[in-house]
């Protein structure tokens, strides 16, 4: 399972099942879960824990220390779950103490190649990151979010769920569940990520509720704080509303508009 040209640190636990490629480097204080597969030039350092069923290709760096001037070389990791596809030339950061000194990924998501997870991001699951896209540090992005090519989250902005991010956008701000973001120097909100949530299941009545919410928080120029009132009134017959209305109102960037 593993190949007599790979180095790994006497340290390392990993399990039974794991396969490792020639050339591939795995440093101290890495954990490997069952069935995960690793390909050949991959380097992961620790410390690292890796879970069920991932997928790491060649010339992937995973686990490194966190491109921050304020690290000084403490003790921080990166936490991997399952069914994870890390394709080629992928880079995922550690975490910072000043961050809470975890990187973290989630379940179920696929990482093109060229990939870019600062140190201190959380990644949920079932995310989609296409080719280049990438996240500087503190950045969370929830479930069923896509991120096109080369697209670019400024620190501590968040993602939310079923969000669509077209190709190129530099999102300096939130983005909230369910919206469309487009534009590279001012990226805009164009509407509901409708093709995403069919795909997911969302009734007809469901996503008509939404667009209703959309042009309550995007049309009628309210303030924040008086779109919620509006949108709290909506949750009881239509539940979904409650995951847009929750992300607002936590909200500290502000939404990209």
């Amino acid at each position: 399972m593993i190949d007599e040209r790979a180095v790994i640190h006497p340290t390392a636990r990993l399990a039974k099942d794991v396969q490792v490629g020639p050339w591939t480097y795995i440093g101290e204080d890495v954990e490997i879960a069952e069935g995960t597969w690793i390909g050949p030039h991959v380097v992961i350092n620790g410390p690292s824990k890796i879970g069920k069923n991932n997928k790491i290709y060649q010339f992937a760096s995973v686990g490194e220390a966190p491109q921050d001037r304020k690290y000084s070389d403490e003790k921080t990791i990166l936490e991997i779950g399952d069914n994870n596809v890390i394709r080629e030339y992928c880079t995922i950061n550690r975490g910072t103490v000043q961050g809470g000194g975890v990187t973290k990924i989630g379940n179920n998501n696929l990482f093109m190649a060229y990939v870019h997870i600062a140190h201190d991001c959380i990644v949920h699951n079932n995310v989609i990151f296409a080719n280049n896209a990438s996240l500087a540090g503190h950045v969370t992005v929830y479930d069923h979010a896509i991120l096109s090519g080369f697209v670019g989250v400024h620190q501590f902005c968040h993602v939310g769920e079923y969000s669509f991010l077209a190709k190129g956008a530099l999102v300096t701000k939130d983005v909230p569940p369910y919206v469309l973001v487009a534009g590279t120097e001012k990226p805009t909100a164009y509407g509901l990520n409708v093709e995403g949530l069919r795909r997911h299941g969302f009734t007809q009545d469901a996503i008509a509720a939404l667009r209703k919410t959309y042009k309550i928080v995007y049309r009628k120029g309210l303030l924040i704080k008086d779109a919620l009132s509006e949108l709290e009134a909506m949750i009881p017959e239509h539940p979904e509303v409650k995951l847009l209305r929750d992300f607002l109102e936590k909200s500290e960037r502000g939404i990209v508009r």
